[in-house]
Parts: structure tokens; C-alpha cells; sequence
């Protein structure tokens, strides 16, 4: 195994994934390429929803946190292992509905939806609507209003964890651009807002505390807050919360040393604090909401490329160039962000050599990793990086006016394009001539 029960190597010594030669399948689709494993997706949302249904009950929703991996094949995908989906955009909720995902299992987030994502949220039909703040309340409202509709919410709040995480993703501090705090006040104060317009039907509270945690105590820490604020609620305006989405944010190993954690018993310690956090409270048990995105794709994902220089400079570093880089893998540059990397035509081999994977863009911090271990390379290997299935493709960008790279999907031994490689023709395709 290599990282993942999914990879492996073959008689030639070659990366597999899923069982499929993924040195055949850089010759087949080119590079770079992201390869997804499908059936490593749909058994991650059959353990979050076989979880969630015994621990939280019948009628258990775990949503896919859909700005992980978004196109339409994965909403197709999703629908069908019967999970619902977060969308934090208009383009990913025109995506969902392109795919025919039902409306009604949809929440749409975001900090700052516009007037014109609103209206696009509430012609489709949208199931439920995480609002952030006072603005969007009452732009909702009107606009809900106006159509004859009440719209069914959740009220985003920040109950102030801090989940020992990366910085740039910690997003249930008190100190956030997303939601109102418990601390302040201001969280009751928007509740009470929600509670007056009739345009809008408040059902419960949201709260999301970071990305890539692997501790549980963050969670416990969320939910005793979040519950009591419940009650706070409660006693204040006699308003009980039907139901609570605590989010997402449990990690996946990128490295052999990082921990592994079981989602199945995560889901049922997250669900055994709450109930007993309720009781405590002495309010009803809310229907419990997680939003895996991460944990439902990363491993699935491996991203191949092409070896194209190998530069030693003794003294320093040697470094490997490879034909992509920041435009599909941003998120070292963003995060420095650690992966596992492999020659995949040598994968079996000794890594004794260590570089740092370079990208072909013109700008010096366009890296995938440094003091990296891999067999030793040379131009044309193929160079396989791992668990990029979330926020590579997701992230990617035309940076240097560069094609973004196709998703392929394999399944069964067979590969299928999700996506299809950009061209060119695609890059100037909105390009205006004078």
C-alpha cells in the first residue's frame, strides 16, 4: 500500500490506482492529468451516511462540501449515494442544477451572496439557506418576499474554537468575515432579526470550526457551545433550533506519518456530545448536520505529470520540473501544504533522492513541495503527486494562460473523462477583438 489501500504498484513496477496502470493512463490522457478513483468517493459517502443515519437517525443528511471537487459528474455522483450538497457560489449551484441534483437537499452558503445568487437560490428552489449576516437577511427577506415565497434558513454562527489548525482556514474564531459570534452578542441579536421577517423561516444554527483537524476535542468544544447557545435561544424567545450543521473540517493524512482518523466513529462520538449535551441543556435533540468535502474526496484524487528538467545545484537543492504546477495545484503556494510524490514509472523503487518539485510557470514560488523524497528522476518519468483530489481542481486557475487539465475518473478498470482538457481555443474563447 502506498498511503492508501487504492494505490499500489504492479509487476512493471508502476503506480496503480484503483488497480489501473497510471503510467498507461498518462499516455492515454496526457499530463497533467487529476485521477479520480470513484469508488474511493462513493464508499466515503456510504460510511458518512451509513454513520450518520445510525447515530443521528433516519432521516440523517450528510452534505457534500461541494468547493472541494466541483463538476457535474460529481454532483451526479453524490446524488445518487444520497447525500445532499453545501454550494457556496452561484456558478456552483447553475453546476448542481446542470447535473439535475434535487434542489431541495441543497444548502447555499457564503459570506457575501449577492442579490442576483439569492434570486437564483430561490427560482431553483433551493432547500435551505445558511445566512451570514443582518445585510443578506434582509435582502433575502425582500427579495422572498417579493417572489411570494418563505425561505427555510440556518443562521451561521461562530461559536470562537480555535481547532489548532492553519491559520488562513480557521473559520470559528470570534475574529472571522464568516457569521455572527456568540461572544458578542451579536448571534442572539441576528436570531431575534430572523425570528421577525416573515419572508424567511428560521429552522436552526451553523457553525464551522476549520479544515484538516484530527483531533475530536474541537468538535466536542463546538457542540457544547453551540447547544447552549441553543437553549440560550430558547429561553430568550422561546424559539428551539430544529436542527444544527456543525460543518466539516476532519483531516486526511497527505504524508504516511499523519494520523488516519475513522469518520464512521467520529460521526457517532460527535452525535453521542450532542445528545448528551441536549439532555444537559434540557432541549430536544436537533437534528444533527455534518459536511464532509475533504474526507469524501482528497484520497480518491492522484495528479500525474510530466518530468521535464532535473536541475542539480550543489550545496543548495536539486530541483525537478515538472509541465504544471501552482495553475492546478495552488495550494502550496497558498498554504505550503504538504503531499506525498512518486516516480510512477519506478514507484516500486527506493526514494533516495530529495528535490523540490518545481511548476512551469514564470514565478519562483511556483512549487508542489520541497525536500521531497522520490526515486531519482529524469526527463519524461512520469511523476505521480497524491491525495489531491480537493482544492487542486477546484483551485485551479489559467495562470500563464495555461489549460487547466482534465478529470478523469476510473472505475472497475476503465477510465472515463469527467472533464475534458482545456485547449487554447477554450483560454481566448470570451476574448474580445477590437
Amino acid at each position: 500500500m502506498i498511503l492508501y489501500p487504492h494505490l499500489d504498484t504492479n509487476a512493471e513496477g508502476h503506480l496503480t490506482v484503483g488497480g489501473m496502470d497510471t503510467v498507461e493512463l498518462a499516455r492515454e490522457f496526457g499530463t497533467p492529468a487529476y485521477i479520480m478513483d470513484e469508488d474511493v468517493i462513493r464508499a466515503n459517502c456510504r460510511t458518512y451516511l451509513t454513520a450518520a443515519r445510525a447515530h443521528f437517525g433516519a432521516d440523517a443528511l450528510p452534505l457534500y462540501a461541494s468547493k472541494a471537487l466541483c463538476f457535474t459528474g460529481i454532483y451526479r455522483l453524490v446524488a445518487e449515494e444520497g447525500l445532499g450538497v453545501d454550494c457556496v457560489s452561484g456558478g456552483e449551484l447553475f453546476t448542481a442544477l446542470r447535473a439535475g441534483f434535487p434542489a431541495e437537499r441543497i444548502y447555499f452558503h457564503g459570506n457575501n451572496k449577492t442579490d442576483a445568487d439569492l434570486a437564483m437560490a430561490l427560482d431553483m428552489g433551493v432547500g435551505t439557506i445558511v445566512v451570514d449576516n443582518e445585510d443578506e437577511l434582509d435582502a433575502l427577506h425582500a427579495l422572498a418576499r417579493a417572489k411570494g415565497k418563505v425561505q427555510r434558513i440556518l443562521l451561521r454562527i461562530t461559536p470562537g474554537i480555535d481547532p489548532h489548525t492553519h491559520r488562513a482556514i480557521q473559520t470559528g474564531n470570534v475574529d472571522s468575515k464568516f457569521g455572527r459570534a456568540i461572544a458578542t452578542g451579536q448571534a442572539l441579536e441576528i436570531t431575534k432579526a430572523a425570528l421577525a421577517r416573515t419572508g424567511v423561516r428560521p429552522v436552526g444554527f451553523h457553525c464551522h470550526i476549520g479544515s484538516q483537524i484530527f483531533d475530536i476535542d474541537p468538535f466536542r468544544d463546538a457542540a457544547d457551545i453551540m447547544v447552549r447557545f441553543i437553549a440560550e435561544v430558547k429561553r430568550e424567545t422561546g424559539f428551539e433550533a430544529e436542527e444544527l450543521n456543525l460543518g466539516g473540517g476532519l483531516g486526511v493524512p497527505y504524508l504516511a506519518e499523519d494520523r488516519r482518523i475513522d469518520y464512521a466513529a467520529a460521526v457517532a462520538e460527535i452525535a453521542a456530545i450532542v445528545r448528551q449535551n441536549a439532555a444537559d441543556a434540557g432541549i430536544r435533540m436537533p437534528r444533527i448536520i455534518l459536511e464532509p468535502g475533504r474526507s469524501l474526496v482528497a484520497a480518491a484524487g492522484i495528479t500525474l505529470y510530466t518530468v521535464g528538467s532535473v536541475k542539480e545545484i550543489p550545496g543548495f537543492r536539486n530541483y525537478v520540473s515538472v509541465d504544471g504546477g501552482m495553475p492546478d495545484n495552488p495550494r502550496y503556494a497558498l498554504y505550503q501544504s504538504q503531499y506525498t510524490a512518486l516516480i510512477a514509472n519506478r514507484a516500486s523503487a527506493p526514494k533516495d533522492y530529495r528535490a523540490t518539485v518545481a511548476g512551469r510557470c514564470c514565478e519562483s514560488g511556483d512549487l508542489i513541495g520541497e525536500n521531497m523524497p522520490l526515486q531519482k528522476p529524469q526527463r519524461g518519468d512520469i511523476l505521480a503527486v497524491l491525495t489531491t483530489g480537493a482544492y487542486n481542481f477546484a483551485m485551479a486557475s489559467n495562470y500563464n494562460r495555461l489549460p487547466r487539465p482534465p478529470v478523469i475518473l476510473v472505475q472497475g478498470g476503465k477510465a472515463r473523462v469527467a472533464v475534458r482538457r482545456e485547449t487554447y481555443e477554450d483560454i481566448v474563447r470570451n476574448d474580445l477583438s477590437e
